[in-house]
């Protein structure tokens, strides 16, 4: 008998986790390094620059 680690993904959980990772956003290079300086400027707070961008306040940091 076949033991799984969890319990067994159904076929519309998986989908569905296949549609959420397709809409994830997808920045370039470019984008990344505009928000990176604007936020090394320090005009406005990380917080504020995480607003505008859409991106969690964690990102910059990473």
């Amino acid at each position: 008998m076949k033991q799984t680690s969890g319990p067994a993904r159904k076929p519309a959980e998986a989908a569905i986790e296949d549609i959420r990772r397709a809409m994830r956003r997808q920045f370039s290079s470019e984008d990344k390094i505009r928000i990176v300086l604007e936020g090394l400027r320090g005009e406005d707070s990380i917080a504020e620059l995480c607003r505008r961008e859409g991106i969690a306040s964690s990102m910059p940091y990473g």
